[in-house]
């Protein structure tokens, strides 16, 4: 740890470039992904411009709860299942998966492909769970 020390107070340039191009890249990542938006915030961009909420979780989690009137593609099938989507390529898409991690891989992949208005909900289902906001159940 001392030698550590030592290094950072000798290369403290080198160290706080590390930093910088660390936080470029993240902050370069989330924009190539698209904007985030809340539950709240999701809801209403379904609500008012007849968007879709896009759940990539698995089978198995989809049926424990899910979002009403919810497009269902796990995100391993995406690719092949795009074309449903296509339908919705002018209109709000609020991709949702477990915890708002895998929705910014798929999100990356629908903007490649030319959907313009591809949102992720924040939090995915663990922040619409803890919110208490309504979901429908197959057993």
């Amino acid at each position: 740890m001392a030698l550590f020390l030592q290094f950072l107070a000798q290369e403290w340039i080198l160290a706080l470039a590390l930093v910088v191009v660390a936080i470029m890249l993240v902050l370069h990542e989330a924009r190539k992904s698209g904007p985030s938006v809340s539950p709240q915030q999701a809801i209403n961009l379904i609500n008012s411009e007849q968007g879709v909420f896009v759940d990539l979780r698995d089978n198995a989690e989809y049926r424990q709860g899910h979002i009403v009137d919810t497009l269902h593609i796990p995100s391993s099938k995406l690719v092949e299942k795009m074309a449903e989507l296509g339908k919705y390529k002018d209109r709000p898409i609020v991709l949702v998966c477990k915890m708002g991690q895998q929705s910014s891989a798929a999100s990356k992949q629908l903007r490649a492909a030319g959907f313009t208005r591809v949102y992720r909900m924040t939090g995915g289902m663990m922040e619409w769970s803890n919110l208490q906001l309504p979901v429908i159940s197959k057993s």
